[in-house]
């Protein structure tokens, strides 16, 4: 028999990490405590439903904490997207603006068959960013945008609309207003 978890009550949150004025919400408590992790990846896996998709990618490294075992799961294949330099092969990358300046990450072109249908993972949504950039990747290397589906949102930072404008469909596990 599954056990009912709230993964929201057992994340933790930290304020004023990693600055002044933010609280940050922390998935370390979810990922030890082995009924949390459990229960994380099959919400996912059910968040999930009624998506058509081959491959799941994952942006470095959180993405891959909560993409792989989603693909595992759901028996598709996993994608990373990772920063420069730590990949090898037929790269294409993309830069995109942070609050606090400019970030890149590239995705191997090969291991996105053209035509693929992929769905962009992530552990956090909050201004849109690295998800949005991640699907433009998706993009260019040949494969389509299946959705995008996060663990956590905070939703008064805008990443909702910035990647449904885009034209991607959005799901999150999790909503906090601050």
């Amino acid at each position: 028999m599954e056990k009912t978890v709230d993964l929201k009550k057992k994340m933790r949150v930290i304020e004023g990490f990693p600055g002044p004025g933010i609280s940050y919400k922390d998935i370390t408590t979810i990922l030890s405590d082995p009924d949390a992790l459990q229960a994380m990846v099959q919400q996912l896996a059910d968040a999930a439903d009624g998506l058509d998709f081959d491959y799941v990618l994952g942006t470095e490294s959180r993405g891959f904490i909560v993409g792989v075992p989603v693909a595992a799961k759901l028996h598709k294949g996993f994608i990373m997207a990772r920063k420069p330099g730590k990949l090898p092969g037929n790269l294409v990358r993309k830069s995109y603006t942070l609050e606090y300046g400019e970030a890149s990450i590239e995705v191997d072109r090969d291991s996105i068959p053209n035509g693929a249908r992929v769905l962009v993972m992530d552990d956090l949504l909050a201004t849109g960013g690295t998800a949005k950039t991640a699907c433009e990747l998706v993009e260019a290397a040949g494969g389509v945008v299946a959705g995008t589906l996060f663990l956590t949102e905070l939703t008064e930072l805008g990443g909702r609309k910035a990647l449904e404008d885009a034209g991607y469909e959005v799901r999150a596990l999790l909503t906090w207003t601050n």
